[in-house]
């Protein structure tokens, strides 16, 4: 299964590339949470691509394979990061954490060398499904499980297969969200301080879950972009 790779009409030549995943529950991918936030980083001077990553039936590690390939060709043209929302948020978190296995079955599936096939450079995690075990949005954990077992579950949690070499994360939650608890980016934040992972965790106090862009209601873009160009891809 190949995944259509996206770019916006206006392609900047910023040192690196954001690789935008929308939420979705691992069942679809909501549009204003790909299409537009691309649209907005070609608009601020940072060139993005947007995923239609496979979505149940699909199941684990289709989308993470997808990801993977579609981050070693973005880095053809420099560093990249991976920025999600919800599921896709989980979906980033897992790119950026991806196991020796993984990134080998990806680079086999893509005809690619091995080296090429590489974690991203940094990753952006809006609202994310952290993990499967804690707290789990059970939606997201039976569409890309497809089993109750709690054993697949732990090995796919973000905060468990974090490491140090996970790349520098920026996340962003609302207190209030009412279908992924901010505990979701709380234990993600404990787990990359005991690895000693640079992350930048921004908690705001009111919010629906699946905002997006947010426009008129929370100002997380502002300090997105500060810090994609601390990470050398803006």
């Amino acid at each position: 299964m190949t995944a259509a790779l996206h770019t916006p009409d206006r392609t900047p030549d910023s040192p690196g590339t954001v690789l935008v995943l929308a939420g979705g529950g691992y069942q679809d991918r909501s549009p204003h949470e790909c299409e537009d936030v691309s649209r907005f980083l070609a608009d601020h001077g940072v060139r993005a691509a947007w995923l239609d990553y496979p979505v149940a039936p699909a199941r684990y590690p289709d989308a993470l394979h997808q990801v993977l390939i579609a981050l070693a060709r973005l880095r053809e043209r420099g560093p990249v990061a991976v920025l999600g929302f919800s599921a896709g948020g989980h979906l980033a978190g897992t790119a950026a954490t991806a196991t020796a296995e993984e990134l080998a079955d990806a680079a086999a599936l893509g005809g690619l060398e091995l080296a090429q096939v590489r974690r991203p450079d940094a990753a952006v995690l809006c609202y994310p499904v952290v993990s499967m075990v804690d707290h789990p949005h059970l939606g997201s954990r039976l569409n890309l499980i497809g089993v109750p077992d709690d054993a697949p579950a732990r090995a796919l949690s973000v905060e468990l297969r974090a490491d140090a070499r996970t790349p520098p994360v920026f996340a962003w939650h609302t207190a209030d969200d009412a279908v992924v608890g901010v505990e979701h980016s709380l234990a993600l934040t404990a787990a990359l301080r005991r690895h000693q992972v640079p992350v930048e965790l921004h908690v705001y106090p009111h919010g629906r879950h699946g905002l997006g862009l947010a426009p008129g209601e929370i100002d997380w873009t502002t300090p997105l972009l500060r810090w994609l160009t601390e990470q050398g891809i803006a």
